[in-house]
C-alpha cells in the first residue's frame, strides 16, 4: 500500500465531500430541496470514501503494521474531522431551511 496515496485519498475525498455539501446548502437556500438532497447524499458518499480509507489505516496500525505518522497524515485527519463536523452542521441547516420553507408556504 502506498501510504501517501492513501493519505491524499483522505484529503481529496474529505475536501470533495465538504464542497459538495456546501453546494447542497446553496441549493437549499434557493428552495431547490430535491437537488439539495441529491447533492447532500453525494457529499455523504464522498465522506464515506475518506472514512473507509481512514478505517483501513487504523486497522493496519491495530495489526501492528509499520505506520509512520507524518505531518501529512495529521493534516488528513484534521481535514476529515472538519469535513465530518461541517457536513453534520450543513445537514441540520438544510433541515431548518426545509422547515422554514414549509411554514412560509402554509
Amino acid at each position: 500500500m502506498n501510504m501517501e496515496a492513501e493519505i491524499f485519498n483522505i484529503i481529496s475525498s474529505g475536501g470533495d465531500a465538504k464542497a459538495i455539501a456546501y453546494d447542497a446548502l446553496q441549493f437549499a437556500y434557493e428552495g431547490k430541496f430535491d437537488i439539495a438532497e441529491k447533492r447532500f447524499h453525494e457529499a455523504q458518499s464522498a465522506l464515506t470514501l475518506a472514512h473507509n480509507t481512514q478505517t483501513k489505516l487504523i486497522q493496519k496500525e491495530l495489526n501492528h503494521e509499520d505506520m509512520k505518522i507524518s505531518l501529512l497524515m495529521v493534516h488528513a485527519q484534521d481535514h476529515l474531522m472538519t469535513a465530518i463536523s461541517e457536513i453534520s452542521l450543513i445537514e441540520q441547516m438544510i433541515k431548518m431551511l426545509k422547515r422554514i420553507d414549509a411554514l412560509e408556504n402554509k
